[in-house]
């Protein structure tokens, strides 16, 4: 049992959330004011550190469950001077989390699939809800900090439950932009072909942005 005058086995950061701790998450991003033409980076969603690193900061809020309504801070690397690896670790968590938000398998190759995995520009990102697993890592101070680094997709024995839903792997997106115009750092990895256009007379909208 606690006592008032011995606390060594008091929590050190009450405020943390469990490392793994699973959780429906809604991103915002905070617009940073930076535009790069060049990347197909728009709308002032990017931010540009001092160290001439780009990103996406991001606030994850907890939709449900014991943590809901506490807030997570991710940065999401699209550019180090450094190298490629802090955009490549970027583009890996922005593609689980279209998986998760989207009901699709990271195996599913399929054209919807594929297509579902397209966004037009970060507004696309912005406002999405998903399955994320939640970290710990240090901040710009050395203290511990939680963070997003991982999505669930529907291959999860769990994502059902706290997605609230039963996945459908394959549902189409929304009709992304022409290839044609797509920015040329966009017309890789996650940012596959357009899907072939929907049947006349129904309603064009994947069931999941409906």
């Amino acid at each position: 049992m606690a006592t008032w005058n011995d606390y060594n086995d008091a929590r050190q950061n009450p405020n943390l959330i469990p490392k793994g701790a699973l959780a429906k998450l809604r991103l915002t991003i905070r617009p940073g004011g930076f535009d790069d033409a060049s990347q197909g980076w728009h709308g002032g969603y990017a931010t540009r550190g001092t160290t001439g690193s780009v990103y996406l900061n991001c606030e994850f809020t907890v939709l449900e469950g014991q943590y809901a309504k506490r807030k997570i801070f991710t940065r999401i690397g699209l550019y180090s001077p450094k190298g490629p690896d802090w955009a490549n670790m970027g583009r890996s968590l922005i593609r689980s989390m279209l998986n998760s938000a989207r009901g699709i398998s990271d195996k599913d190759i399929s054209p919807n699939a594929q297509a579902a995995r397209r966004i037009t520009s970060f507004a696309d990102l912005d406002g999405i809800e998903f399955v994320g697993k939640i970290d710990v890592g240090p901040d710009a101070n050395g203290e511990d900090k939680n963070e997003v680094r991982m999505a669930l997709t529907p291959d999860h024995r769990d994502y059902a439950q706290i997605m609230g839903r039963v996945a459908l792997p394959g549902l189409p997106p929304q009709a992304p932009a022409p290839a044609a115009i797509a920015p040329p750092a966009m017309q890789h990895g996650a940012y596959p072909a357009a899907p072939p256009p929907q049947a006349a007379g129904g309603d064009p909208r994947p069931s999941w942005a409906r």
